[in-house]
């Protein structure tokens, strides 16, 4: 039987770790080759070896004159997903101006920036996967511009799907998802966050990268998929305050 992606090749923005580097794994196994890029050279390179990726690049995201150039290297590829990136919970007062700014405005200029370097070098049957989160719909001291950052994400994932079309663009929004980042977030306390989870989320467990990863694959190969905003954390909306 013809794995869904034979023959195709995905490219990963951020999938040296967690949910990137599980959805190049997921799509190497559905057939597709698979280029990385990080900002860690020596995590990438292992993160390749392990998937068996065709080759990867590392480069920070923020920087455009990288990300062009690593566009203009490509052949047509036919999905692209970028993972890079990460919260940033400080309450609002005590941001500046400056912060705010950069805050509220790097992850759209991200997003844009990767579409106006991809879209010349994507398959017009091909797709633009990007990421958001569940948690920042929830107004709350200490969320800070996290929730300007969730609300600016779907209307510019919609508005990118009919620039780009017929390309097609989708979000995913996560809620709390078991990775490195987490991890990192919140250090001593992951275990007890992951407890908590799994007493109080509908599906009895915690959502893992390898859950993403099988809807980043479906919405690549689901070809009436584009402008829409996917929630996957597992019920957690429902059932945090």
């Amino acid at each position: 039987m013809r794995l869904p992606l034979a023959g195709q090749t995905v490219v990963v923005i951020g999938g040296s770790s967690g949910i990137g580097l599980e959805t190049a794994r997921l799509a190497r196994d559905e057939g597709a080759g698979v280029i990385l890029t990080g900002r860690d050279s020596t995590r990438l390179s292992q993160a390749a070896h392990d998937i068996e990726a065709t080759s990867t690049s590392a480069f920070d995201v923020t920087d455009e004159h990288a990300l062009a150039t690593f566009f203009d290297a490509l052949p047509t590829v036919d999905h692209v997903m970028v993972t890079a990136g990460a919260p940033r919970y400080v309450p609002l007062l005590e941001m500046s101006r400056d912060q705010a700014l950069e805050a509220v405005g790097t992850a759209a200029a991200n997003y844009l920036s990767v579409a106006r370097c991809a879209a010349p070098k994507l398959n017009a049957q091909g797709s633009l996967i990007l990421m958001g989160g569940t948690g920042g719909r929830r107004i709350g001291a200490g969320i800070g511009v996290n929730a300007v950052i969730t609300a600016e994400l779907p209307p510019l994932t919609a508005s990118l799907a009919l620039e780009l079309a017929p390309i097609r663009v989708n979000l995913i929004a996560a809620g709390f998802v078991d990775t490195p980042l987490s991890a990192a977030l919140l250090g001593d306390q992951l275990d007890e966050r992951r407890a908590d989870l799994r007493a109080r989320l509908p599906i009895r467990r915690v959502v893992e990268a390898v859950d993403v990863a099988a809807l980043a694959i479906h919405l690549m190969t689901n070809t009436a998929l584009t402008g829409a905003t996917f929630d996957i954390d597992g019920g957690q909306q429902f059932v945090e305050p």
